[in-house]
């Protein structure tokens, strides 16, 4: 780390000054697991990284380790709302029992002087910003699905420990300096899995799936049946975006992406290769039932990706994904906002009768080769 980014404590030492005329009334409500304490007289906090609407995040070193702190809400712990508190608990108490090769590490957290999460730092930034940098190209087909294979493996492994994130993004998928690796971050709206009803509209609209929302009017902290599948649905809008690096519903505001998504309006997959079409499809199935679970998908991304490393002149991979790949070098702008959403056409209504037995079929496919 260069001395001139080099975290300073004068800047823990702001926030002990700040929070210390204030009554902590919220100290109690704060849980934080006993067996991941931190130090703050070890952690200095530096340069920010980024900023989002109840927390910031900055780079840091705790016990002389480059770290990323995570500052929720930042003001004195006794002025956080019970939103915050809640999705604090609720980050600390998911990340404490993940532990996964493509989950961002859990070092520890604190209440005080202030709501912090620690976690390892991953200074290749978020995916989200790393495919904004290579627009107007898109990324390699082989990294592209390496980065997908990654996430479906961390959510097959969250999935077996009944969690779900329910905010799947690229904004929340974090990268290596190298870009080559990539981890899961951001719990802040995990959960348990339970058979009862959960809170509806968890999430960012563009990759929400639609029964986590209504086009029905549903007061605030409305609840519904739902399940697991609702990450596979944004898995399918991230795995779309890797491949076609164009944002989902471009364009168009929270209110008209929610009606689309009801509609089951899906976005474009004209530059999406043939070979992977029917797994996109099948994941932003409208029914949850038809959507693959992430273990169907990991072994589906396994054996493509077996496919396109071997591309060296054995022609073990089929033309299709080969003139894929030319004409998506070939891409040189963002198609028209228009040109995302696509209404679904009879013969679509008719292909989804026998979408999830495609999709099993191509598994079967590659599980054979």
């Amino acid at each position: 780390m260069a001395e001139s980014n080099k975290p300073s404590e004068l800047s823990l030492s702001v926030l002990n000054g700040r929070n210390g005329s204030d009554e902590l009334g919220a100290k109690n409500a704060i849980s934080i697991d006993k067996s991941q304490p931190i130090d703050v007289n070890e952690l200095a906090i530096g340069p920010m990284i980024s900023e989002g609407a109840h927390s910031i995040v900055y780079e840091g070193l705790y016990k002389s380790t480059p770290v990323a702190i995570k500052v929720i809400q930042p003001a004195s712990t006794s002025s956080v709302t019970p939103e915050c508190q809640e999705k604090f608990n609720r980050e600390v108490l998911m990340l404490s029992k993940v532990n996964h090769d493509h989950i961002v590490k859990f070092i520890g957290a604190t209440a005080e002087p202030e709501m912090m999460i620690i976690t390892e730092l991953m200074r290749g930034g978020n995916l989200q910003k790393f495919m904004w940098s290579t627009r107007p190209n898109f990324l390699e087909l082989n990294l592209s699905i390496k980065f997908a294979l990654a996430i479906s493996q961390a959510m097959e492994y969250l999935h077996q420990n009944r969690i779900i994130h329910r905010d799947l993004k690229p904004s929340n998928l974090l990268l290596t300096e190298d870009k080559k690796k990539i981890k899961i971050a951001d719990f802040g709206l995990a959960r348990e899995e339970i058979e009862d009803e959960m809170t509806t509209e968890a999430g960012t609209y563009r990759w929400m799936a639609p029964e986590l929302f209504s086009i029905e009017t549903l007061q605030l902290g409305a609840k519904k049946h739902y399940d697991h599948k609702v990450d596979v649905y944004s898995f399918s809008m991230v795995l779309w975006e890797l491949l076609t690096n164009s944002t989902p519903f471009k364009g168009r505001n929270n209110i008209m992406v929610a009606y689309a998504a009801a509609m089951n309006r899906r976005p474009s997959i004209e530059n999406v290769p043939t070979e992977i079409v029917p797994l996109i499809q099948s994941c932003w199935a409208e029914n949850p039932e038809d959507r693959p679970e992430f273990q169907q998908i990991t072994i589906f991304l396994k054996n493509l990706l077996h496919k396109i490393s071997q591309l060296d002149g054995t022609s073990v991979i089929s033309p299709t994904l080969l003139e894929a790949e030319s004409s998506r070098n070939k891409e040189t702008e963002d198609s028209p906002p228009t040109d995302f959403l696509m209404s679904r056409s009879e013969e679509t209504k008719k292909r989804s009768g026998i979408l999830r037995f495609r999709i099993l079929s191509c598994f079967g496919c590659c599980l054979g080769n």
